[in-house]
């Protein structure tokens, strides 16, 4: 059988750019990863509500992004600082500005929808957490072949990282006064009876957050990255929303906060006329649920390097 001296070329070809990138990545410095140590992030995104309020056209399922309402996002901005305790650790400290909403009138959800409840809050984030993962950091081409593939990939390194954290975040939830059609604080209005007889305690408007997440980190060379991150919030409060427990009294809420606070505990469309009625027992209906509010941002980062001045760190070779 006669063999083609083009194939022939090709595979030789093909073998001599496979040797040239294993060639390359063998002379990677061990150390490279010192160039990257310290960066300042910037990110940019969406951020969603998952909790009491909203959600999709179901029974509400408190921490899944399963019932996340996309029509309810708004946006997410973050700064912070990454440092790499090693190549696959980094410890990153981020502030973040989050603004989040949930809205009854977003789902056809029947018993939702007849409650007509709404919020929006600013949240004021700070967390630092822990990201681990697998990287790739290669020496410059300089060995390369001229004008081959390996060299022009030759100032990409990548970092898909998981993370995990702990934060502290600010909020305050405001709805609209359909009377004034402006928007009103609502903690201080005591809307489910905080601090009346068989009403729960105020509660505060800071509260603890554990950010876990995956991300994707692309340098691009040794003063810039890109990449993007997913980053979901388990909190310690059921009240961003200011919905946890059950309807208090409208009488008695108007008696003691006034009647701002009545009607913004129950705004209801009469859709269902006993949803906010008392039980047979006595005891208030159901206006929420027990379960801690969350929430998530997806973004887009962009970082700066500050790499070490030339000398100060010294880069061991293989070689």
């Amino acid at each position: 059988m006669l063999i083609n001296k083009k194939n022939i070329s090709l595979v030789v070809l093909l073998i001599g750019l496979s040797v040239n990138s294993l060639y390359s990545q063998a002379l990677a410095r061990p150390n490279a990863w010192k160039k990257y140590r310290k960066e300042v992030t910037f990110n940019i995104g969406a951020s969603g509500f998952l909790g009491d309020l909203g959600g999709r056209n179901t029974i509400g399922k408190d921490y899944s992004p399963v019932d996340l309402e996309l029509a309810a996002t708004r946006p997410a901005v973050s700064a912070g600082f990454r440092y790499k305790l090693n190549k696959n650790i980094n410890w990153h400290s981020n502030f973040n500005y989050l603004l989040l909403s949930g809205n009854d009138n977003l789902t056809s959800e029947q018993n939702r929808n007849n409650r007509n409840l709404s919020f929006r809050s600013s949240v004021y984030e700070l967390t630092t957490r822990v990201e681990f993962g697998i990287s790739s950091f290669k020496r410059p081409g300089v060995y390369s072949l001229k004008k081959s593939l390996v060299r022009t990939s030759k100032t990409r390194a990548y970092e898909l990282l998981g993370f995990i954290g702990v934060g502290v975040f600010y909020f305050n939830p405001k709805a609209i006064n359909p009377t004034t059609n402006k928007y009103v604080a609502l903690q201080p209005l005591h809307t489910e009876g905080q601090g009346l007889p068989g009403g729960p305690k105020q509660y505060k408007r800071v509260s603890i957050s554990l950010p876990v997440g995956v991300a994707l980190h692309v340098i691009l060379n040794k003063y810039w990255s890109v990449g993007m991150e997913l980053s979901y919030r388990k909190t310690f409060t059921d009240y961003i929303d200011d919905v946890s427990t059950t309807y208090y009294d409208k009488a008695a809420l108007e008696a003691a906060y006034g009647p701002t606070s009545a009607l913004m505990s129950d705004p209801n469309i009469g859709n269902i006329p006993t949803a906010t009625a008392p039980n047979a027992d006595g005891t208030g209906a159901q206006r929420g649920d027990k379960e801690k509010d969350s929430f998530m941002s997806f973004q887009i980062t962009v970082g700066r390097f500050f790499p070490p001045k030339r000398g100060k760190t010294k880069l061991r070779s293989k070689f």
